[in-house]
């Protein structure tokens, strides 16, 4: 007989990136056995991570019943796939990495780097946070961020409209008619 619906686990996947940075806090934090099994017990069988210039390597597993699945790699010469492909991402709090995801339409926690100086970042993804497009977490907090979201509340990200700026501009430097 073939697989029943209930033998076959659905494939969940969580994708970890810290860019073309090295945060390591983050790869460990995600690397504890609090957050995998947090991971597990909300349904994600499999945790992809791109561990940018980092020094810690994680643990992988082949998963199985009671463990997930976890394999890294350092860099990709794109993420888009594997943001498709993710049920959930945790991610650095790079511009880059956040808009992107935000774009796709994944669930999103972002993981503020506290070693940072000058962290602008940190108020990008917590004015993103309190808009409820994203969750917002420290290495620190993630095993509790995890376990407390809820993915039904975030509200998607729509990017604005330039064009009122656009002619704002425009109008300021002379160029526009009206």
């Amino acid at each position: 007989m073939g697989d029943t619906e209930a033998t076959v686990k659905s494939k969940k996947t969580v994708f970890v990136t810290v860019g073309t940075t090295s945060f390591d806090a983050l790869i460990r934090a995600v690397d504890t056995q609090e957050v995998k099994a947090e991971l597990l017990r909300r349904g994600y069988t499999q945790l992809l991570i791109q561990m940018g210039r980092g020094s810690y390597i994680p643990t992988k597993s082949e998963g199985g019943d009671e463990t997930l699945a976890v394999d890294c790699f350092t860099f990709s010469s794109s993420i888009a796939d594997h943001l498709r492909a993710a049920s959930l991402v945790i991610s650095h709090a790079g511009s880059g990495s956040i808009f992107e995801t935000l774009r796709h339409g994944k669930p999103l926690i972002v993981v503020v780097n506290e070693d940072l100086m000058d962290n602008h970042q940190s108020e990008l993804a917590e004015e993103l946070a309190d808009r409820k497009h994203l969750y917002c977490a420290r290495p620190q907090t993630l095993h509790r961020v995890i376990a407390d979201m809820n993915l039904d509340s975030l509200i998607p990200y729509h990017p604005g409209d330039a064009t009122p700026v656009a002619k704002l501009v425009s109008r300021f430097l002379g160029f526009a008619d009206d």
